[in-house]
Order: C-alpha cells, then structure tokens, then sequence
C-alpha cells in the first residue's frame, strides 16, 4: 500500500478538501473511479455477491477494490492511466459468475479482474478468463484445486495461470482449526456438517483428516441443503452423538441458524467453521446463543495490522455504507496487485499499453511483489498467496474476538 498518499488523502477528507464516494450504478454495471491525471482508462472488473444472502461479504470486496482504484488515481500511481471498477452481482452462483465472466472479457478496457467470493464460481470463471488471458485475483477463494488441480494432495498441477489469489487455502486453513480445537480448545469428539458445496465440502474435508490424525473422533457427520433453514433434524443427531464441537464446512446464512438449531436441541457445544462463516451477520442469524463458537479466517485481523491502519482509515472516511468485512484487506490488496501489475506493463513499453496489455499483465502479476494492507504480498509457483497466516476468532460478548493466530504447521 502506497502509505504516504492515504495518509494524505484522509488529511484531505478531514479538511473537506475531497471527497471520496461509493461508486453510482450504470448499466454495464457497478462502475467508481475518481478522475486521475491519466489519459487512458483501465477497468479493474469485480464479481461478487452484490445481492443476496453473501451481499455483506460481496459489498466489502466491491467498496474496498474501489478505494484502491481511487487511491491509485489520486497518487497518480501509473503515469497515463486512470483507474476504474466495473462491478458485477454473481449473487454467489457459479452460472452468474460465467456469464459476468464473459461480459467483462468482452471489455477490452477491462485488464483484471477481483473476485470471486465463491469457490465454486470461481471454477465456472477460470477458463473464460484464462482463455482471454485476463489476469484473475481472488481475495477469497479457498479451495487449493484451484491452484493446484484436482490431485493436489499427491500431485499438484496449476491449471490456469491467469488465476491468482491472496487469500491462503482450506489445505491450511482445515488443519489448522484440527490443530486449534485438539491442542488448544481440547475438544477430542466431533461432528461434521458441510452445505455439499466447493467451498464447505472442501474444507471439511481437510479438516476431518487432519482432526483423526491429531488423534480425534468424528462422532457423525452430514450434509446440509444450503436452501433451507430448517436443520432440526441434523441437530438432533448432533445432540444424540455426545459430540463436543461440530465443525461447519460452509456460509453464514446456513451457519447461523443451525448454529442457533443445534443449541435449541440440547447440545450446548460450540460451532466452529472457516472464513464462510467470519461475519457480523453469522452472529445476527445464531443469536445470543453464538457465544464460544469459533471462525478461522484468513491472515491476520486487519484492525491489529500496524500496515492496514491507513486502509481502515480511509474506507471509513471514504463513506461507504457497507463494512469491509472479512475480505476488505485482501481485497484491497487484489485490486492493488493488478494496479502494481498494469505499472509494470506500462513502464516497460515507454509509458504506455501495449497492444496484448491482457496477456502481458497476466505475466507481470507473477512476479508482483509489494507491503500491502494484509502483510506483504506475493505469489507463489501456483499463484497462491505467499503469506499463510491465519486467526481463530470467538463470539464474544455478540462480535468476533481473535483468539489466536498463527500458520499451520503440518
């Protein structure tokens, strides 16, 4: 993150000297930038849920991507370029996602995209893009195929190398909540839940595996339909297995009202799930029963980052009336990652666009590298994040509480 010029831009807030506005509605889509010296146009796409029950997540990713927009134009941070966000609702559905995919390769001002939140769309996204050579930065998606391919337990092969991500994979973060229920919080008997989709079925899945080699029992498990809200029944086998926790491989929509439906049965243990499931509106759904239930997210909490004080700074006093939630940091670190991409390209062809800027933006994201508002940030053989780290967050006193954080060590 460029420190000094948001650190300048919030003076300016504060003297009324600028004003920084979420972005206004246009038909192509959600678009937001302000006018920066440049004499060409770059659009930066972003797809996530922008309605729906993922909305509060999808509104953060979309606010934050455009204050790294904004923030670029006001430093002038590529000379000759003025950044735009064009953002478009996947409502967290794989076929939205494909077709935002589509639409947003047939912007040729288009040269990067963030997003998406799911993924299960991001599996429906990647070829589309790759195809178009249209870098990809996802501030979420945690499935390690991916990155890695279908086999990447016993060998790993990138499938796309338009695709990218700074938000680290289930193949850490499972274990590591394994790791944390059986060496920290002593729980030695679980029940497994998952909502049948990419993101829930994957992460329960290396959570299980690495909660039975650590020594543990899974005392059940099931499947969710993620379209209902009744889970009666699922929480009453919970109750009747005597297990002590229950590990939820999905979202908050679903987390939260069978995290209040398990309680109501009688087993008063804690629910515990990944990053789907870290947002305020998981405590609103479970109620005042979500007291001790548990949420690893990835990185580190951004209010306690000495690098992302200046994002919180300015996201607040740019006026935008959506929280950045979970992704706000590494989203604003996606965005940032294609802004510091597009520097290269056009330095390196005399101050301008080249004409195949896709492909070679692509390219550049490789080997980008800079201190960002998550820690520093950077991409590994894979595309994955080079940063791992990792929190355990509690329900405390009705919000989230980090409790611990860390890598995993496997």
């Amino acid at each position: 993150m460029r420190q000094r010029s948001l650190i300048a831009i919030t003076a300016a807030l504060a003297a009324g000297a600028l004003t920084l506005t979420a972005c206004g509605s246009r038909d192509s889509g959600d678009k937001g930038s302000d006018s920066g010296s440049g004499g060409t146009t770059v659009v930066i796409g972003v797809d996530a849920p922008l309605t729906g029950d993922l909305s509060a997540l999808g509104l953060g990713i979309k606010n934050s991507v455009d204050l790294a927009a904004k923030t670029a134009n006001k430093e002038d941070y590529v000379k000759g370029i003025t950044f735009e966000i064009q953002a478009l609702d996947d409502q967290g559905q794989p076929s939205s996602g494909q077709q935002n995919a589509t639409k947003l390769v047939a912007d040729k001002s288009v040269l990067g995209v963030v997003g998406p939140l799911n993924s299960s769309v991001a599996e429906s996204m990647q070829k589309v893009f790759d195809d178009a050579k249209l870098v990809e930065v996802s501030p979420a998606n945690t499935n390690p195929a991916l990155t890695q391919g279908t086999n990447w337990q016993t060998s790993k092969a990138r499938p796309y190398k338009s695709y990218f991500r700074t938000a680290t994979t289930d193949a850490i973060q499972g274990p590591f909540a394994a790791q944390y229920l059986f060496n920290d919080a002593k729980k030695k008997k679980v029940f497994v839940i998952d909502d049948k989709k990419t993101y829930g079925a994957g992460l329960a899945a290396t959570f299980t595996a690495e909660f039975k080699k650590l020594g543990g029992t899974v005392a059940g498990s099931e499947h969710i339909n993620p379209d209902t809200k009744d889970f009666s029944a699922v929480a009453t086998k919970v109750k009747n297995s005597g297990a002590d926790v229950v590990y939820y491989g999905g979202e908050y929509p679903q987390a939260g009202p069978l995290s209040k439906q398990i309680k109501a049965a009688g087993a008063k243990i804690p629910v515990i799930g990944g990053d789907g499931i870290y947002s305020a509106d998981f405590i609103k759904l479970a109620g005042a029963t979500a007291t001790g239930d548990l949420a690893t997210s990835v990185g580190a909490p951004v209010e306690e980052l000495p690098s992302a004080k200046e994002f919180v700074a300015n996201y607040k006093a740019a006026g935008y009336k959506e929280a950045y939630e979970a992704y706000g940091g590494y989203s604003y670190d996606s965005g940032w990652a294609i802004i510091e991409a597009v520097k290269k390209v056009v330095e390196d062809n005399g101050g301008k666009l080249p004409s195949d800027a896709r492909a070679k933006v692509s390219e550049a994201m490789q080997n980008v590298s800079f201190d960002g508002v998550t820690g520093k940030v950077s991409f590994d053989e894979y595309g994955d994040a080079t940063n791992k780290q990792l929190t355990v967050y509690a329900v405390k006193n009705g919000a989230w509480e980090s409790v611990k954080s860390g890598t995993y060590t496997g």
